[in-house]
């Protein structure tokens, strides 16, 4: 089968599930893991991913889908604020004006599996992750996490990634459709 890129939605022939990923990002590295994590879950036959920046995604309660993939930069030991978002377009960065914490905060009840990962200054090796803050809060709203939350590495506070990272989000990403696909044990 080949793999189909329309706008952000990549699907291949025959879909039987849909994948929605929500990304926040400021330099980029976030939003690149998300693609890359988009290309690995189409490696299952049938999925549909929808690849969204948390700007322009629809209410995390609203969504119809099967699996859904959150992912954010670490700032400040966790997910990014106002003043933290602030503070990277002052560093040159393009941070939105709103989160994914506000936009998950915003929800009501989340129900479809969820995932969630971060990109996360790997030295110094900093405490605190905002994929751990995000599943803290999916679960507040209901959710079940798929896996436990990932970290995907970047040099400096800026980026560029890490060499091989992309990689590693496209295998979690296999990772995720396999987990999906078979219906394997959520972790609580």
């Amino acid at each position: 089968m080949v793999l189909v890129q329309v706008g952000f939605l990549y699907e291949r022939s025959t879909p039987t599930m849909d994948v929605t990923i929500v990304y926040e990002s400021a330099w980029g590295n976030t939003k690149a893991v998300a693609e890359a994590v988009a290309l690995g879950v189409t490696t299952q036959a049938g999925v549909n991913v929808t690849v969204l920046d948390v700007g322009a995604a629809p209410p995390a309660d609203t969504l119809d889908t099967h699996l859904l993939v959150v992912g954010a930069p670490t700032h400040a030991f966790g997910l990014s604020r106002p003043q933290t978002r602030e503070d990277a377009a002052r560093r040159g960065g393009h941070p939105g004006d709103a989160g994914l914490r506000e936009w998950i905060e915003a929800a009501g009840k989340i129900r479809p599996p969820v995932a969630a990962f971060d990109t996360h200054v790997r030295h110094p090796n900093l405490p605190g992750a905002a994929s751990k803050k995000a599943a803290k809060l999916l679960r507040r709203h209901g959710a079940t996490l798929l896996v436990e939350p990932e970290s995907f590495y970047v040099h400096g506070y800026e980026g560029p990634l890490l060499a091989d990272e992309l990689d590693r989000a496209r295998s979690w990403g296999t990772d995720l459709a396999d987990r999906l696909a078979e219906g394997a044990s959520q972790v609580h």
